[in-house]
């Protein structure tokens, strides 16, 4: 999977046409997403990251997103996750063989540990992450890659000032070969770990700042 350079093809919603990138395997791959379709542990076929408006409000994203992928011509089981940030200003990132692409909206920055508040809160992710790791990593090493990558974009946003540590409902996708024996360890001082780490805070980085001047 070239995450590096996905496709951009477009869905319509609300009448009118939104993009939506799409990234395909050519074997299936271990992989850990928190995204609404096709999350959890296990192996897919491809990953689709879905613009919506910001007014987005169905309550059926994962048939939503299974059935965008049957329209994108995707077969077998995928991941998929939707973002009010515009999927056209992708930020993509490499180190050492790792492979990053950020989605970044800053229209909803929060704390993860802030006080409780009434009412609802926006359901369509605004930081959005794709990871390839070239290696196989075995399931504890896929979640403790989760917490990097939550950390690494953390720390970008730190870095700029941002008070926050995300958005309500980011979501992230990490993937890697099923194949070869797998790596132990995912941490930010493992080896594929530090590599994903430096590719989520550029990436994560660059897409702040281009949201930031673009009024979010």
């Amino acid at each position: 999977m070239d995450v590096l350079h996905p496709q951009l093809r477009s869905h319509k919603e609300t009448g009118r046409q939104w993009p939506v990138l799409v990234w395909r395997a050519g074997e299936p791959l271990r992989t850990i997403a928190s995204a609404p379709h096709g999350g959890g542990l296990g192996l897919r076929r491809w990953v689709i990251n879905a613009q919506v408006p910001s007014s987005y409000s169905r309550r059926d994203p994962d048939h939503h997103l299974r059935k965008l992928g049957v329209s994108c011509g995707l077969p077998g089981r995928g991941v998929g996750m939707l973002t009010a940030a515009d999927v056209r200003s992708v930020r993509c990132e490499a180190d050492g063989g790792v492979s990053v692409a950020a989605t970044v909206g800053l229209g909803h920055p929060t704390w993860a540990a802030a006080p409780e508040v009434a009412g609802s809160v926006p359901v369509v992710g605004t930081i959005n992450l794709v990871v390839f790791v070239p290696e196989c990593l075995s399931e504890a090493a896929l979640v403790n890659a989760v917490g990097t990558a939550t950390e690494a974009k953390a720390q970008a946003l730190w870095e700029l000032g941002v008070p926050a540590t995300g958005t309500a409902s980011d979501a992230a996708c990490i993937a890697c070969p099923d194949a070869g024996r797998p790596a132990l360890f995912g941490g930010p001082r493992s080896q594929w770990g530090a590599r994903l780490a430096r590719a989520v805070h550029a990436a994560v980085l660059e897409g702040a700042r281009d949201a930031a001047r673009a009024g979010g």
